[in-house]
């Protein structure tokens, strides 16, 4: 399985980072948002609970005093409906959600069902009220309806206000899960990106060793290899490196090995040729053989010229090598 570029693992850490930080952060802006609207839902069920007041203490007032004016009441009765409806069905408007769940759904209902009751005595109380001298038993009869049945409503709104509160309560405390949950993601991953950080620094640290003791070699005819357990680009730059100091290894060996040959082969040519020039001093009778020892003399000496040729190239390939080791010691 061919190892992971270290290139790779840093973007893919990187996207991880980015992901995450900005799922924490949309996420969060959205649940806040969301708790901005549950408080809003909160205050209007509060307000629910006020207004129930708000309309009994309304109509024992209108009862115990002889001057009508119904538009407080009125208010009030218009406010309640148009809250409990928009906490029913949602209100647009406002930015409400219609009940978020099937308990509060039901603790609504269960509310509408109690105020259509209250709402039927208000409007009967209203009526009552006008002609009050003819129906002040029944009108009496009315307010104390009204009296009981607005602390059964009263609690029921109560239960309703309670209701939404816990519900807002359990989204707050999933925001703070979820941040939590966030952190520890983000920390997990800032942690291995510094443990990774960490191992490409001590890689590149034995890099750095490496090309220091390579610079105080003495002996350049024989460089050691580099060993780096590592991954990734690295072991690229690695066997890229091996692979250039085994090439000049080989190098410097071959051109040993064939200057080497070349002055042993320079020597036993000047052996021969002292031979030739000790047989040439003893044949004096026959011109033919000595012309033809010439014709073979010069033959031997054009050689040797051209073995000392090439083992003069062989030695300038030599000291161009040490050139190059010596320049990448600089």
């Amino acid at each position: 399985m061919k190892p992971t570029k270290i290139s790779t693992k840093i973007k893919i850490i990187g996207a991880a980072l980015v992901l995450s930080i900005l799922s924490v952060i949309a996420i969060t802006i959205y649940l806040n948002e969301n708790n901005i609207k549950d408080a809003l839902i909160v205050n209007i069920a509060g307000k629910e609970r006020m207004l129930t007041q708000k309309i009994s203490k309304n109509i024992f007032y209108l009862y115990h005093n002889e001057n009508i004016d119904f538009s407080e009441l009125d208010n009030a009765v218009e406010e309640f409906i148009y809250n409990i409806n928009s906490l029913k069905d949602g209100n647009k408007l406002q930015g409400i959600p219609s009940a978020p769940t099937d308990t509060i759904a039901q603790q609504i209902s269960k509310v509408l069902i109690l105020w259509n009751s209250f709402h039927k005595n208000v409007i009967s109380f209203k009526d009552l009220l006008v002609d009050r001298k003819e129906n002040e038993k029944l009108l009496k009869m009315r307010v104390s309806t009204i009296y009981n049945t607005n602390n059964i409503l009263l609690q029921e709104v109560d239960n309703l206000v309670t209701m939404y509160t816990k519900h807002t309560e359990s989204k707050t405390n999933y925001i703070k899960k979820f941040q939590y949950g966030g952190a520890i993601v983000l920390f997990i991953l800032i942690i291995y990106s510094l443990l990774q950080l960490k191992i490409i620094e001590l890689h590149a640290q034995e890099f750095i060793d490496y090309s220091k003791k390579l610079a105080s070699f003495d002996d350049v005819n024989n460089l050691e290899l580099i060993t780096i357990d590592a991954e990734g680009e690295i072991v690229e730059v690695n066997d890229s490196m091996n692979c250039f100091i085994t090439k000049v290894n080989s190098a410097m060996e071959h051109s040993n090995e064939a200057i080497a040959q070349s002055l042993q082969a320079s020597s036993k040519l000047e052996e021969i040729t002292d031979e030739f020039d000790t047989i040439l001093n003893d044949i004096t009778n026959s011109s033919e053989i000595s012309k033809e020892l010439n014709i073979s003399e010069d033959i031997v000496i054009e050689s040797t010229e051209e073995l000392i040729n090439s083992t003069k190239k062989l030695q300038h390939l030599k000291d161009k090598l040490d050139n190059l080791l010596t320049q990448c010691k600089l």
